[in-house]
């Protein structure tokens, strides 16, 4: 477990809306599955993971003032999140994403987060006002990001002052809005959590390995770099040298979450102390874990 370290969740709690079959799919099929609908986005799957290894996550995200939002409330409370600095907005309704998977993987999602770019830097208020932090005394504690945030608001955060000595902590949300995460690559603290295809789409060039991947993000300067592979090696790339580490063979259960349980996992195993392949081989493991079906401990 963790150490109960607090650490700032930022960006999207909304309704996760999922279809799975058991079988392959095709563009038009219509084919016998399972639809949930449960908490998600990628700042909640992150605290949620968080939580789940001993961390305190508190939340800053917008959730409408509707029905959905209200149960979506709750249920953020009932799994150990803090939710005393989300914004609520009586004019926009609760987010929601929802995703097709098949046995095979995903096959199709759309996200629709317009809340919560509609809700922009309001969502960073705690962090401006003095309440976790301000211009003039900012907040040095570890902050997860997330890319569902605009690609303008992304970009100022990469300069503002009061984000300047966070441990930011950053994951793209999708390949579509990777590029959006450009800006943050100068930023002293900065490390992204991206798959092989998101670090291509950052630097504009296409890696074959993991490990070329993390190297390259540090080259541009960031921090710390996480690149996953799907069951190939994965990598973490920092100015001290790349570790590699492969993620256990399971059978694939479910997909949605998996980056941002990894994300968590890896986060909470520095916060424990551990370093390197150690620390990414632990993350590996808790993110085959969820995949298989199962919750990661």
């Amino acid at each position: 477990m963790g150490n109960g370290q607090t650490i700032l969740c930022i960006g999207s709690v909304l309704w996760d809306i999922i279809g799975r079959a058991g079988g392959p799919m095709r563009l038009g099929n219509d084919v016998p599955g399972r639809i949930t609908r449960l908490p998600g986005g990628v700042a909640m799957n992150i605290a949620t993971g968080l939580a789940r290894f001993g961390l305190t996550p508190v939340l800053l995200t917008a959730i409408g003032a509707d029905a959905d939002g209200e149960v979506l409330m709750a249920e953020c409370r009932r799994l150990g999140l803090d939710t005393g600095h989300v914004t609520r907005d009586h004019g926009l309704p609760t987010d929601q994403y929802m995703a097709i998977e098949s046995g095979e993987g995903l096959v199709a999602a759309i996200a629709d987060a317009h809340s919560l770019e509609a809700a922009g830097d309001r969502i960073l208020a705690p962090l401006e006002n003095g309440t976790l932090g301000s211009a003039d005394a900012p907040y040095c504690g570890l902050i997860a990001l997330d890319g569902n945030l605009t690609e303008a608001l992304l970009a100022e955060i990469a300069t503002r002052p009061s984000f300047a000595a966070a441990d930011l902590r950053v994951a793209p949300a999708s390949p579509g809005k990777a590029t959006r995460l450009r800006p943050l690559i100068g930023h002293p603290g900065a490390s992204f959590y991206v798959n092989l295809e998101e670090a291509g789409l950052i630097l504009g060039s296409v890696f074959t390995s993991a490990s070329r991947a993390a190297e390259a993000l540090v080259e541009a300067g960031l921090a710390q770099a996480l690149v996953t592979d799907g069951a190939r090696a994965a990598a973490e790339g920092t100015r001290g040298g790349i570790v590699t580490a492969t993620p256990p063979r399971v059978v694939l259960a479910r997909v949605t979450g998996a980056g941002d349980t990894f994300m968590a996992a890896h986060i909470a195993a520095q916060a424990r102390g551990l370093t390197g392949e150690a620390a990414l081989q632990t993350a590996l493991d808790a993110a085959a874990t969820y995949v298989s079906g199962e919750d990661p401990a």
